[in-house]
C-alpha cells in the first residue's frame, strides 16, 4: 500500500481501492502535493495495477475537493504558478488516462479544480446537498484542468458555455439533470452504493473492463467509422487471452468465472 502525504488509501477486498482527498481542514483544497501524490498514484495504477480493477475516488470530510489552494498560490511568481500547474496537468492526464475504472463519489461541493478531479474520473455520484461550479472565472482565470473539454462532453456545449462563462454553482439534482452526474446517494448511502458498483465493475474481466474503457474514450474523439476500427482492434486484443476462454468455459459450465487478468 502506497502512502501519500494528501491522500488516504482504503483497500476493500483485494480488487477495490478507496481513495481519499485528504486535506480536511481546508475542503481538501488542491496544492501542489497533492498535485504530485495524485501524479504518482493514477500513473502507478496504470502502469501496475496487480488485483485491482476498480477504484472509488471520494474526499475526507465534509467536501469532495474546493479547488485549487488559493492561499498557497498567493503570491506565487508567474513561473511558479506554471510550475506548479505543469504538475496539475500531468496529474489530470494520469487520471483520464488510467487504465483502472475511476468512480467519483462526490461527498460534498465540488468547486473548480475540484470539479475538474470528477469530470476526469468514469462516471460520478453525489449527494443531494453537493454543489457543484467550474468557478475560475470569477478569480480572473479559466478552467485548466480539462473542464472547458470535459464539461461539454457530458452536458453539451451550450449548458456547459452558461456554466463556465458565468462560474454559476449548480446542484446535484441539475448534475444528474444534465447527464453530469449517473446517481444521487443519501450521504450515508454514497460509499456503499458506488462500492456496490465497483464490485460489479471488479467481478467481469479485467483486460475487457479496460479495453472497453479505453474504446470508449478515445473513440468518442474519432468519427464513427474510425472509433470503429479503434474498438475492433481492442477487441481484438482479447480474444487470445485465458480470461476469454475462462469466460465462454464458465458460460458452459453455468458457473461463475475466475478472471486472472491474462
Amino acid at each position: 500500500m502506497m502512502q501519500y502525504e494528501t491522500l488516504s488509501l482504503e483497500n476493500r477486498g483485494d480488487s477495490v481501492l478507496v481513495v481519499r482527498l485528504n486535506r480536511p481542514e481546508v475542503l481538501n483544497a488542491l496544492n501542489t502535493q497533492m498535485g504530485r501524490d495524485q501524479l504518482d498514484l493514477w500513473t502507478r495504477l496504470s502502469a501496475e495495477p496487480g488485483n485491482l480493477r476498480c477504484v472509488v475516488l471520494t474526499g475526507a470530510g465534509r467536501a469532495f475537493c474546493a479547488g485549487g489552494d488559493l492561499k498557497e498560490r498567493n503570491g506565487m511568481t508567474q513561473e511558479q504558478w506554471q510550475a506548479q500547474h505543469e504538475v496539475f496537468e500531468r496529474a489530470y492526464v494520469a487520471l483520464v488516462e488510467c487504465t483502472v475504472p475511476v468512480i467519483a463519489a462526490v461527498n460534498g461541493h465540488a468547486f473548480g479544480g475540484g470539479l475538474e478531479i470528477a469530470l476526469c474520473c468514469d462516471f460520478i455520484y453525489t449527494v443531494p446537498g453537493a454543489r457543484l461550479a467550474l468557478s475560475e472565472t470569477s478569480l480572473g482565470i479559466m478552467p485548466g484542468a480539462m473542464g472547458t473539454q470535459n464539461l461539454p462532453r457530458a452536458v453539451g456545449e451550450r449548458r456547459a458555455k452558461e456554466l463556465i462563462l458565468t462560474a454559476a454553482p449548480f446542484s446535484a439534482a441539475e448534475a444528474l439533470e444534465w447527464g453530469l452526474a449517473n446517481r444521487i446517494c443519501e450521504p450515508e448511502k454514497l460509499l456503499d452504493e458506488a462500492l456496490a458498483t465497483a464490485q460489479s465493475i471488479a467481478q467481469n474481466g479485467p483486460l475487457a473492463v479496460r479495453q472497453a474503457k479505453k474504446s470508449i474514450h478515445y473513440g468518442l474523439q474519432m468519427d464513427l467509422a474510425t472509433g470503429y476500427r479503434f474498438e475492433i482492434e481492442a477487441y481484438n486484443r482479447l480474444v487470445d487471452t485465458d480470461d476469454r476462454r475462462e469466460g465462454v468455459k464458465a458460460f458452459n459450465e453455468k458457473r461463475k468465472p475466475d478472471f486472472k487478468g491474462s
